[in-house]
């Protein structure tokens, strides 16, 4: 209910008398449980959070293991496309000042770079790939490009591949690791 409303028109848009009309409450039934739209906010990307931590299962694929997850988040995410939408349209929204997921998304992409980064760290220990010292290019790269190309799916599903491009890039970027040309 909320995840559809914030996914369709951003959280600046949506309403709380919207949110709370589809869950067949009042608003103030919506704001017993969340003090405030902001937090009614991060509960939803919290959730959104459990809820791809609850695939991933109770451990970290390590090396390249983790890698292979990325294209199989991205194939998951074709089949959630509210979850993209969210995502897509929060992330970028909270770029705005004082928006109210504007610290979750910059601790989100943080955590980001670091578990993609020591995936790869993981990989050139494990003798997966050679050793190399641009990881934190390459976690951008590979973050850059699956969110990007979540954007492109949701504007034309049927041209957009994010599984096969995900792929793609990720054997670009592990092939160029440690070339700079």
């Amino acid at each position: 209910m909320a995840t559809e409303a914030f996914a369709a028109r951003g959280y600046n848009k949506a309403s709380l008398a919207e949110i709370a009309d589809v869950a067949g409450v009042t608003q103030a039934g919506v704001l017993h449980h969340f003090r405030s739209k902001a937090q009614l906010l991060t509960s939803v990307l919290d959730l959104r959070d459990a809820t791809d931590i609850e695939q991933l299962g109770p451990e970290r694929p390590r090396g390249l293991a983790f890698l292979r997850h990325l294209v199989d988040t991205a194939r998951r995410n074709t089949e959630r496309e509210g979850i993209v939408r969210l995502y897509a349209v929060l992330s970028a929204e909270s770029v705005t000042d004082d928006h109210p997921a504007q610290e979750y998304f910059r601790a989100r992409y943080a955590g980001l770079r670091a578990m993609v980064a020591d995936a790869l760290a993981e990989a050139c220990e494990l003798g997966e790939l050679p050793a190399a010292t641009d990881l934190r290019d390459a976690a951008n790269a590979i973050i850059a490009v699956m969110d990007g190309l979540q954007v492109q799916w949701l504007l034309a599903p049927a041209e957009v591949d994010m599984a096969a491009s995900t792929d793609r890039v990720l054997g670009a970027v592990l092939a160029g690791l440690g070339h700079r040309g």
